[in-house]
């Protein structure tokens, strides 16, 4: 039984040592979402008040994108985003989530940097403790049978190959009968 442990305990090091090296040599890296945990099924309303439900975004894939302005890996990433959203405006969704800041802060980021967007609010940090989120920025992968595939922690060129890598598999319709764990 402690022979089992060690192992284990030795099994979890090699695992978060690979996760670190991954992550200090591309600036990301990517888990999977858990099994046996459902996506919430509620987003978020934007700045006109529309609120955003993941069911309602069935059909093609969704990236929801956590970030604040503070964030310099956040403000870095968010151009590449910008420029997925309109390359892939027919397939895919991109929406970003803002945590905990004020909607002064975030309007004024957003004329500085002219992004378009749609722009989830998480004034109290609900929004991140649902969806796991702990690292800034964080994008949520959802494919486009609603459901939810994996997270990327830290930031990645979103127009880049290994994005691309991520994405892709995101994109494919499988029929729905053949879509096991559908979100409802």
């Amino acid at each position: 039984m402690q022979r089992r442990r060690v192992l284990a305990a030795g099994a979890a090091a090699c695992a978060v040592s690979a996760a670190s090296r991954l992550h200090a040599e591309t600036g990301f890296d990517v888990q999977p979402w858990p099994a046996n945990k459902a996506a919430p099924k509620q987003l978020s309303t934007d700045e006109p008040g529309s609120n955003w439900a993941l069911a309602d975004l069935r059909g093609g894939a969704v990236l929801i994108n956590f970030w604040a302005s503070w964030c310099e890996p956040c403000r870095q990433e968010m151009p590449s985003l910008q420029r997925l959203a309109l390359s892939r405006s027919g397939e895919l969704k991109v929406l970003t989530v803002n945590f905990k800041e004020a909607p002064g802060s975030v309007e004024q980021f957003m004329a500085q940097t002219g992004l378009q967007l749609p722009v989830l609010r998480d004034s109290d940090g609900a929004i991140a403790r649902q969806w796991g989120v702990r690292v800034f920025p964080s994008t949520i992968l959802v494919d486009s049978q609603g459901i939810v595939r994996s997270t990327v922690r830290g930031a990645i060129d979103w127009t880049g190959p290994a994005a691309q890598r991520l994405i892709q598999p995101l994109l494919k319709r499988v029929p729905a009968a053949a879509a096991p764990g559908l979100a409802p």
